[in-house]
């Protein structure tokens, strides 16, 4: 009890969850200070007048919001201003009682604003590092980023299939490689200009521009000339390189869109609901450049609009008036938290500052065995890979034969069983079973024996000789118990000592990019429900790749897998890619199948449904009357 109360004694200011009071009212990245029309990008630090923690730490942490905000700009991929924020982060462990007891004794303190509560509130993970829907990168982002900007088709909530968006409707050749698109004649922008088919011309044409550094341009290469014009081909009948004119997407008339594709593609129409291919407001952009996102009103076409983004606080959005699918749109103000700790996560539900959190990693793994058993705790299968990486340009791992022994010298079962306790299984392949004819091979299974031989083979017989290593998670109390158990069990199978190296989630994606790490965390959320959405990633082109490795043969495989019309034969072809993957090359590790999970009171919140990909579109999600 001392303790506690000495730890208390150090929090100055108020308890709440509310944001700072409003004088001086800080500075959110719109740019503009709250109570005040947008105006400038303020990069120098903004003083908070009010303490924001969870009273006392509860189970976990809150950032200090008492102490200097600092935002900074840098250009990602030369083309998008990344935003960069840095809080200090105070961790105090509580009891649940403890922070309860806080929250009503100072609740009452007077930390406020004068906005209005928002009517849906969600726990979404780590903060955005942007929302342009060409750029980013991580499922936090893009559950933001589905909100905001829509494509031709959009993902509906109960299966996570493909439905009308933009487009009301669309035709198909015979043979599958072109689909012609009629776009809604009342569609507008948020701001009133109406969407014409040249917007979705020109959206595709910078998604796949080289200067916009898309990590997702790939899942547009199904279009004709789309991979050319993006990864710098040469024309070979013009002698010059390929310009966005050769990409085959052209507009008919303002509501009338053509796309050829190199071939029959059975799952185009979920890529044309993925944030990459959203249609993005090319008048906005042209005359406020990369800055497009930071001026007051950012137009949008989705369900919702951007009312403000206030770093290390919440992205909130409000609902868009223009949407043409505006009568089913049920909440008017939604905030997203942008909370990286699982604890903290359960304090905001337990106490009512959140509705629902939905990203499985907010949830205590250590405390799953409790709360698997509450009604509010919903699981459900969940089309999702966790795996690490190797860094196939750092020896020893240039080696197969390292990279093999490695592998064998995993227990994935006591792995599962010790860590993951959602209900994930236990795999020695990448790509979950259930979607359609296919079936995945199996890799590398565990068996010490053979990989303390290969390692010897290999030149570091009982691991003498083997060089200084890291493996590389972000700041995540998961990762970090993963890391710790593999670093045992190579130890002692293999004889190797390995260095844990945590980052925070921005600078962990960056360096696993840069291929600055020797072995890496990493996990996979299928885009959608099909084998490609996991293998094509690491195809050599692809920003997802991030391991060092190039195979032309397992590059074709693909291609000319996705081409095929009948299912067996382009199953046999991506069974054969899969196994070049996990089984003869190894560039990454498969550890085990995820189990979805999500937080909410079904008495008090409706319009979400279990689904594989976890697709909850948020203008269905509401709080019950």
């Amino acid at each position: 009890m001392p303790n506690k109360l000495n730890a208390l004694s150090q929090v100055p200011g108020a308890f709440c969850f509310l944001p700072p009071a409003r004088n001086p009212a800080p500075t959110d990245l719109m740019g503009c200070r709250h109570g005040s029309p947008a105006a400038h990008w303020d990069r120098e630090p903004v003083p908070a007048t009010c303490s924001r923690r969870v009273a006392g730490g509860g189970l976990g942490s809150a950032p200090n919001y008492s102490a200097p905000r600092t935002a900074t700009a840098s250009r990602r991929h030369r083309f998008m201003e990344r935003i960069r924020s840095r809080i200090r982060i105070t961790s105090k462990r509580f009891g649940l009682m403890t922070l309860l007891g806080c929250l009503i004794a100072l609740g009452l303190s007077g930390c406020t604003r004068n906005e209005p509560p928002a009517d849906l509130v969600l726990v979404n993970g780590a903060e955005p590092d942007s929302l342009d829907p060409a750029i980013i990168a991580t499922q936090t982002e893009m559950r933001i980023v589905k909100a905001l900007y829509e494509g031709l088709t959009r993902l509906e909530g109960k299966h996570a299939t493909a439905e009308p968006a933009l487009a009301h409707r669309w035709d198909m050749s015979p043979d599958g490689a072109i689909y012609t698109f009629h776009l809604r004649t009342n569609a507008f922008w948020s701001t009133g200009q109406p969407i014409t088919a040249e917007d979705v011309v020109w959206s595709w044409r910078r998604a796949l521009d080289p200067l916009t550094g898309a990590e997702y341009a790939s899942q547009l290469f199904f279009i004709k000339g789309a991979e050319d014009y993006s990864t710098g081909k040469t024309n070979a009948a013009t002698g010059k390189p390929f310009t966005p004119a050769d990409i085959a997407v052209r507009a008919l008339d303002p509501h009338t869109l053509r796309v050829e594709l190199i071939g029959p593609t059975a799952f185009f129409l979920d890529l044309c609901a993925f944030p990459t291919l959203a249609v993005v407001p090319r008048f906005w952009i042209e005359q406020h450049g990369d800055r497009w996102l930071l001026t007051q009103p950012v137009p949008s076409n989705g369900a919702y609009t951007l009312e403000f983004w206030r770093l290390n606080d919440r992205v909130r959005l409000r609902r868009n008036a223009r949407h043409w699918d505006i009568a089913n749109i049920h909440s008017e103000l939604v905030d997203f938290l942008p909370i990286k700790s699982a604890t903290t996560a359960l304090n905001l539900y337990e106490t009512g500052a959140a509705d629902v959190i939905w990203d499985k990693n907010l949830v205590p793994n250590e405390l799953m065995d409790v709360l698997g058993k509450r009604p509010d705790c919903h699981k459900f299968d969940y089309l999702g890979t966790y795996f690490f990486r190797f860094n196939l340009k750092r020896k020893p791992f240039t080696d197969v034969r390292v990279r093999r022994a490695f592998a064998l010298a995993l227990d994935r079962q006591k792995l599962a069983a010790k860590i993951a306790r959602s209900g994930e299984t236990p795999t020695s392949h990448f790509t979950p079973k259930g979607m359609g004819v296919y079936e995945p091979p199996e890799g590398w299974g565990y068996d010490p024996e053979q990989a303390r031989k290969l390692l010897a083979e290999a030149g570091f017989p009982g691991g003498k000789d083997f060089p200084p290593f890291h493996y590389l998670f972000k700041t995540d109390k998961l990762d970090e118990q993963v890391g710790v158990e593999l670093q045992e069990m190579w130890r002692k199978e293999l004889g190797v000592k390995m260095e844990l190296r945590a980052m925070e989630p921005k600078v962990y994606y960056s360096a696993q990019s840069a291929l600055d790490y020797d072995l890496s965390r990493s996990s996979w959320i299928g885009d959608y429900n099909d084998p490609n959405t996991f293998l094509d990633m690491f195809m050599s082109g692809s920003g997802n790749n991030r391991t060092g490795w190039a195979n032309p043969t397992y590059d074709n495989l693909i291609r000319t897998a996705n081409l095929q019309t009948d299912p067996k034969k382009r199953a046999a072809l991506l069974r054969q890619a899969e196994t070049l993957l996990i089984r003869d090359d190894l560039p990454i590790v498969p550890l085990w199948f995820y189990a979805g999970v999500n937080f909410y009171d079904p008495k008090k919140i409706e319009g979400i449904h279990a689904n594989l990909l976890d697709e909850h579109p948020i203008h269905t999600i509401r709080r019950k009357k």
